[in-house]
């Protein structure tokens, strides 16, 4: 870790571990689920490998985090209590961003692998119908080659690919980038982006109703979004 503060306030001495670069976006993949290296990698595209080592082993090494082997030589990591008790600050620093700074987003911010992998992970697969139902997002505006990815929901369980499963496609949802992020993260809402014709859901009616239960948003999104109804910011 970098020098600390030099002071004795809990508050400093927490912030001495948990305000270095990238470390709360670590445990925010960890609250979210994540248990495998590459799996938080997935969620942190733009954190180097080296750097995501290093915050792991200072967070087994204060007891926030716990790793042990799995069958086949796999690492897997795990919060602690104390990594837990962290969960309800993740939520609440999601709800103030969202209140207060979330909806800044820059171009810089968008990331097409990081929306779908986080899509992947928070869509409500148990609103789908049973058997697969496969759902091809064309991102037009993304780079090249992250432009078409494929979630196919198979009886509640999600699974994304950036290559054709070759499956039959059920629901296709064209967008821009930044029209899907902003849907997501609960700053536009789905239906005024279908309403404008920014975003399209082709595919049977059936399906299409349906979607809308499905792509729920982001869950801290979704918890900021509560917070603005409940609790208004006053002009």
């Amino acid at each position: 870790m970098n020098h600390g503060y030099s002071q004795f306030c809990p508050v400093a001495k927490a912030t001495e571990l948990l305000c270095e670069r990238w470390t709360l976006i670590v445990i925010r993949e960890l609250v979210a689920g994540g248990r495998h290296f590459n799996e938080l990698r997935r969620g942190l595209p733009r954190m180097s490998p080296t750097l995501l080592a290093r915050r792991l082993r200072q967070l087994v090494e204060y007891g926030v985090v716990t790793k042990h082997p799995e069958r086949g030589g796999q690492q897997a990591y795990a919060l602690t209590q104390s990594g837990l008790e962290l969960a309800p600050l993740i939520e609440a620093l999601g709800i103030w961003g969202h209140r207060w700074v979330g909806s800044r987003l820059q171009d810089g911010d968008l990331d097409a692998g990081l929306l779908m992998w986080d899509i992947r992970r928070g869509v409500d697969g148990s609103c789908m119908p049973e058997g697969r139902i496969v759902v091809t997002v064309e991102l037009h505006d993304a780079p090249e080659g992250m432009r078409q990815w494929w979630l196919v929901c198979d009886d509640g369980a999600v699974d994304l690919c950036l290559e054709d499963p070759g499956h039959e496609v059920d629901i296709l949802v064209q967008s821009p980038l930044r029209v899907l992020t902003e849907v997501w993260v609960c700053h536009t809402s789905l239906q005024s982006a279908l309403d404008s014709g920014a975003l399209r859901v082709l595919g049977s009616e059936a399906l299409t109703r349906v979607f809308s239960r499905w792509f729920v948003g982001s869950s801290i999104a979704r918890a900021g979004a509560a917070s603005l109804l409940t609790n208004p910011i006053a002009a």
